[in-house]
């Protein structure tokens, strides 16, 4: 699974209203050296609380990493892709896994880091929601409503803005309002302080009773990356073997849910400590449900798909996080994806 870097995943703690931050499993190397016989730590934004970060709940527990000779013994979840590069960079952690913007803004402002992977193709966890009653039943019906988004700069803000373009809208034709977070947003949603909110998985499921989902991402917005994996420059001269096998063992994961949703929920809901039924909806949401276009929403192989990344620094330029243009060439390493 997204401006100041923390701030583009949304404050994902909202989504599940759960927990903060936590450790997956027993922490057993804390800013040791990437090396060939050196067990090492990963760490993926908003990993216990937003959907991008569901895949490795299942790689602990199946025991993939194992499987494909990655000596890693534990999964950190941080709250955004800013405290995910320090927690790499500072930790000489080999891989982590942060929004693309997220992952650009640090290269660009010269972390030691390459994009090795597009772990997720889409914004399918999102949708729009509005309460039963609310007259919004299309694009058209938006002129003159109250929007909400999360935070300046946020994705929400930069998917609001797409949202306004799909509907043929100036920014002006309709009252965008900050809410200060996803719960925050279905509160003023609930109480009529909004008319409609843009709201992600897992909280749109937690939700669906309350109110109607108007728009379903990928049915009014193009394709927009989410999600990518990250290693450093020195693991990728020290250890490439390393990163070849976690992009496999995470592969395997998204492979295994895949074919077994109702496993794969039980797994997840007890890492995440939500019920199995709200994370097998999720799973059936992102999983069975298809995006327009094909893409889906984990990717399988890492392999780019340059338009979704493409779309998403636009989206990021419409909100003034990225400027300028982005060489992928300078950027992005595709030589540790699976041929």
């Amino acid at each position: 699974m997204f401006g100041d870097v923390a701030k583009d995943e949304e404050e994902a703690v909202m989504k599940t209203g759960v927990f903060v931050m936590r450790m997956v499993v027993p922490l057993l190397l804390v800013g040791g050296i990437v090396g060939a016989a050196q067990p090492a730590e990963i760490d993926v934004s908003n990993y216990g609380t937003a959907a991008n970060g569901m895949p490795y709940a299942v790689v602990v527990a199946k025991g993939f990493f194992k499987e494909t000779g990655a000596d890693i013994t534990g999964v950190r979840g941080s709250e955004g892709g800013g405290t995910t590069v320090r927690n790499m960079l500072g930790g000489n952690m080999p891989y982590g896994e942060i929004a693309v913007s997220a992952a650009v803004l640090a290269i660009q402002g010269g972390a030691d880091l390459k994009i090795i992977s597009e772990n997720v193709y889409t914004v399918a966890e999102f949708y729009w929601l509005t309460r039963p009653d609310s007259p919004i039943r299309s694009l058209k019906d938006l002129n003159g409503k109250r929007i909400g988004f999360t935070n300046p700069q946020s994705t929400s803000q930069a998917m609001d803005y797409l949202l306004l373009e799909a509907a043929g809208l100036k920014e002006s034709d309709v009252q965008l309002v900050k809410t200060g977070g996803f719960g925050p947003g279905v509160t003023a949603l609930a109480s009529n302080g909004i008319d409609i909110m843009p709201v992600a998985e897992p909280l749109y499921t937690l939700n669906e009773t309350r109110f109607r989902a108007v728009f379903w991402a990928p049915e009014v917005l193009p394709p927009l990356c989410n999600v990518v994996g990250v290693t450093t420059g020195r693991a990728m001269r020290e250890n490439p073997n390393l990163i070849r096998a976690i992009l496999a063992g995470r592969n395997k994961a998204v492979e295994f849910m895949n074919a077994h949703l109702d496993e794969s929920a039980e797994i997840i809901a007890k890492e995440y400590r939500m019920e199995v039924r709200a994370v097998r909806n999720v799973l059936g949401n992102l999983i069975e449900k298809k995006a327009p276009g094909g893409l889906p929403y984990w990717s399988t192989t890492g392999q780019f798909n340059w338009n979704s990344m493409n779309n998403m620094i636009r989206a990021q330029h419409l909100v003034g996080v990225i400027k300028g243009d982005v060489d992928w060439s300078k950027l992005a390493d595709g030589s540790f994806l699976p041929k």
